[in-house]
């Protein structure tokens, strides 16, 4: 098969579109034909090394993944050779406690696509028949591929962690970003107001055409000044944190009393400071999210497939210009999210 191969860590010219080896599906497994693949800012922390854990070298990057199902090791019902599918990124054991109470993505066995296995930068990827999703008619490959991590990421940080409620203020920051569009739209189907932040005039228009109900340029202008003035002086009762080092201190800021600020990333950096006095006098809430488990994943594409949130592709590229693509998501030319076409 042809794939985009990363041979070491680097720039993205460590990636390279060569011929590779047929991937063998095992026992429980199912091989597909993948048609579309999402980026993601993950797929360059694993390039650069400072995803936080060793990768075996060749790899395969890429986490969201569309396309048609080629095999399966043994029948399962629903799937067919043939089928229309998308993946759900994360691969547990499907036997520990955390497993079997529904809790899978804090499985200790733990991996992600394109991150811990071989991705969807190829013609061909293996996964378990278990994360498997079938397709409606309906929804492009390209638009699948777009869906899995990101909604199921924001999902997870508004829905289960934050418990995000009818009429609350929910402080989006980067909107542009896969996260940023899928928290926007999942806030507004939970009857939350959405404020959105994005640094150009052009993403903060998009930002309110998918249903942010207010915007503020967070490059120039005072985030937290904006939100307060918005919200009456209460601040924001939800902050979905994914940028890092860069926003921390003003997410804190911008918290109402008893406010939950979720985070799931550290696109600008790890390092962020606290003043402790706002954490325990205000009674905030600091919640960590990481992905999601498969039933998350399926309540949000319920929604994805009932056209009540959709998915947002800035560009779709050729498989073999993955690292334009690389470039891309790096230089932030993008809303939404940067697919290779298969």
């Amino acid at each position: 098969m042809k794939a985009v191969v990363m041979g070491g860590h680097g720039g993205p010219e460590v990636l390279h579109y060569e011929d590779a080896p047929d991937p063998l599906p095992s026992h429980g497994e199912a091989l597909l034909r993948v048609r579309a693949c999402a980026l993601n800012h993950l797929d360059v922390w694993i390039r650069l090394g400072q995803a936080g854990r060793p990768v075996p070298l060749p790899h395969i990057l890429g986490s969201d993944i569309a396309g048609e199902i080629v095999s399966l090791d043994r029948p399962v019902p629903g799937l067919a050779a043939g089928q229309r599918v998308m993946l759900s990124p994360g691969v547990s054991c499907g036997r520990c406690r955390m497993c079997l109470a529904g809790e899978d993505g804090s499985c200790r066995e733990y991996r992600i696509l394109g991150f811990q296995l071989p991705g969807g930068y190829a013609e061909l990827v293996r996964c378990p028949a278990a994360n498997v999703i079938p397709l409606p008619d309906g929804i492009a490959f390209e638009a699948a591929a777009a869906f899995p991590l990101a909604f199921l990421t924001a999902w997870r940080m508004l829905v289960r962690r934050a418990a995000v409620r009818p009429g609350e203020d929910v402080l989006v920051w980067a909107a542009g970003s896969g996260v940023g569009v899928a928290a926007i739209q999942i806030a507004k189907v939970f009857g939350a107001r959405v404020i959105a932040t994005a640094g150009t005039e052009e993403k903060l228009a998009r930002a309110r055409a998918l249903g942010a109900d207010e915007v503020v340029e967070h490059r120039s202008g005072d985030v937290v000044a904006e939100v307060r003035r918005l919200t009456g002086r209460k601040g924001a009762d939800v902050v979905v944190e994914h940028v890092g080092q860069a926003t921390w201190e003003r997410s804190i800021l911008c918290l109402a009393h008893r406010g939950r600020l979720v985070t799931c990333g550290a696109t600008t950096g790890p390092q962020a400071t606290t003043d402790l006095r706002h954490l325990f006098a205000r009674q905030l809430s600091i919640l960590g999210s990481y992905m999601g488990s498969k039933a998350d994943l399926l309540d949000a594409a319920a929604l994805f497939f009932a056209g009540r949130l959709r998915s947002v592709v800035h560009a779709a590229l050729p498989l073999a210009e993955a690292r334009r693509a690389h470039e891309m998501l790096e230089a932030s030319e993008h809303f939404g999210k940067i697919v290779l076409r298969v």
